[in-house]
């Protein structure tokens, strides 16, 4: 058990395998496992879903939460469908995961007894979120789950809750400039997301949102800039050299490949960073090493 914990907070997805049969196992630590559903989340493999799925009917209800809270990483019918039975379930850790994890879903078509139970889990973690107003975080997370429902206004009107009450919350700071994004105001967007580099210069998302702003704000140079400073905070940020990958195309070929090969070794699990690869490859000219490439892809896929 402590090799698998060990390499999984490694991330070596070598033992991918064998992290799953302890989960899935019938005998395993309810501890151990979920602890392991915690951290192999994050490698992103499609293996992971079908055990996932399969640890909300675990015995534990410790193993049935930290499930539940994963598949929110999961948009797939089977997953949303376990979510749903999950937020009946006895136990109220599991039915405030389950409801948590739905709030990405908001217009789910559900029978009148799905509906009912969804809508009460809804609201003990509602009630769960709000039992301590005066935490920042309380508010924040209450910030999360509207900006999940697409409630952008109410999300905006939360995270200003927990900045008055944690002015250099920049998790906060970070989410708002996202809400105020998706509602089209880039000046504001830009604002806060200036104000949580401030106080945290190094900050991976603050760095990554920032770069994909100056991007929409067809500020080429800056996104790059950002989007290299997310990459040194977090070198395993696949998403910032996926979007690296697709600046630096238009004009250096060769960085683009190197980015995009860098994004595709992050996540070999995802088909989407290894395609791009592949066609950065193929208009470089190296038409062979694209065709090996798309055919690891389509062998996996």
């Amino acid at each position: 058990r402590a090799v698998l914990i060990d390499e999984a907070r490694k991330r070596d997805w070598k033992q991918l395998p064998s992290m799953l049969d302890y989960i899935a196992g019938k005998d395993s630590d309810e501890v151990f496992a979920t602890s392991l559903i915690r951290m192999v989340t994050t490698s992103g493999d499609p293996r992971i879903a079908p055990v996932l799925i399969k640890a909300t009917r675990d015995p534990s209800p410790l193993v049935r939460s930290a499930a539940a809270d994963a598949l929110q990483h999961v948009p797939t019918r089977e997953a949303v469908q376990a979510l749903v039975q999950a937020a009946g379930d006895d136990y109220r850790l599991v039915r405030v995961r389950a409801a948590a994890s739905l709030a990405r879903y908001p217009n789910l078509p559900l029978n009148e007894a799905d509906r009912r139970s969804v809508e009460a889990a809804t609201k003990e973690y509602l009630t769960s979120l709000t039992a301590r107003p005066d935490q920042w975080s309380s508010h924040y997370n209450l910030g999360n789950y509207y900006l999940n429902r697409g409630d952008l206004k109410q999300a905006i009107s939360s995270y200003d809750t927990a900045l008055k009450l944690e002015p250099h919350a920049v998790l906060a700071m970070v989410n708002e400039s996202i809400a105020y994004a998706r509602m089209g105001e880039n000046k504001r967007a830009d604002a806060y997301l200036k104000k949580a580099l401030k106080v945290a210069p190094d900050n991976p998302a603050a760095n990554f949102n920032m770069g994909l702003l100056k991007a929409e704000q067809n500020d080429m140079k800056g996104a790059e800039q950002y989007l290299k400073k997310a990459l040194k905070a977090d070198p395993r940020m696949a998403q910032a050299a996926y979007n690296l990958c697709v600046i630096t195309s238009k004009d250096r070929i060769n960085e683009a490949v190197n980015w995009c090969r860098t994004a595709a070794e992050l996540r070999p699990q995802d088909p989407r960073y290894a395609y791009t690869l592949a066609f950065y490859l193929n208009q470089k000219g190296d038409r062979d090493e694209a065709v090996r490439t798309l055919k690891v892809i389509l062998e996996k896929y």
